[in-house]
């Protein structure tokens, strides 16, 4: 497995696996990795003859500086785990050739980012905009993998790439969760032994209110029981739970094909996301 950091090495590195007419995915994550980042990796080798992943904590898309500070960094583990899922090829950019002096550009993906997570983190998917862009244009995949837990996010990076007209494909992999249904998450392990024992409520709020608007119920009857639902079972804030379309995230108001609920809500200090197809 190559380790690549400078721009120039990363194109001598996909310039050698293109020259075998080979099929090149990538892999974009933050490090951390756990076995929903694993599992990206094993479906872009389903579809490419080669896997490139990248491993950079962006600052731009913090909010918070504190907690960028705290966002796990583990590069060693991680990059033993890349080895061993079998990647071709791991990139970890330089910040000052991501972000030089003077760096002046924002990519900002309107509509689709202004609700749910945009609405309470300001600036955040500029921040995830600008990176993905980036990430794409220098490494030029044919397809680049991205988990569905952060939804919202993985409709801004498709509405980019239409609009960019950037050649990848967008391929998103469905939640990976934990036995108990938890979504998997760098952010878990910030949870105390009691506060993860009652984590996996929010997915069980979720799956019924699922199945109730799926049987042709009340939308905003499902919704209003979840949201008691989590309060009763210890989470604190809840910064939105709604019923949206899965392709412009507008809310919904009535059961609809591709329909999907999202959540983020405050289990102690950790905020927690997941969504939900309703089929």
């Amino acid at each position: 497995m190559q380790i690549v950091r400078e721009s120039m090495a990363l194109r001598n590195a996909l310039d050698a696996m293109r020259s075998g007419g080979e099929r090149i995915a990538l892999v974009p994550t933050m490090g951390a990795l756990h076995d929903g980042h694993l599992a990206l990796v094993e479906r872009a080798k389903e579809l490419a003859g080669r896997v490139v992943a990248t491993i950079f904590v962006n600052p731009l898309q913090f909010n918070d500086p504190a907690d960028l500070e705290r966002y796990p960094r583990q590069e060693e583990a991680d990059l033993e785990k890349l080895r061993e899922a079998g990647c071709d090829a791991v990139w970890l950019p330089l910040a000052d050739e991501m972000y030089p002096d003077g760096f002046a550009t924002t990519v900002s993906v309107k509509g689709v980012s202004d609700r749910w997570e945009g609405a309470h983190r300001p600036g955040h998917f500029d921040g995830v905009a600008t990176v993905v862009a980036k990430l794409l244009i220098a490494a030029m995949p044919d397809v680049a993998v991205f988990g569905e837990k952060d939804f919202q996010q993985l409709a801004v990076i498709r509405r980019l790439t239409r609009d960019l007209g950037l050649r990848t494909e967008i391929v998103g992999h469905e939640t990976v969760r934990e036995v108990d249904g938890l979504a998997m998450s760098s952010r878990n392990a910030l949870l105390s032994a009691e506060e993860r024992e009652r984590a996996p409520r929010l997915h069980e709020a979720l799956a019924k209110a699922a199945g109730e608007i799926a049987d042709g119920g009340s939308v905003e009857g499902a919704l209003s029981a979840a949201k008691k639902t989590i309060a009763e079972t210890g989470f604190g804030r809840v910064d939105y739970l709604a019923y949206v379309d899965g392709a412009t995230l507008d809310p919904l108001d009535k059961h609809r094909e591709g329909g999907r609920l999202i959540a983020a809500a405050f289990l102690g200090k950790v905020r927690l996301i997941d969504n939900l197809r309703v089929d």
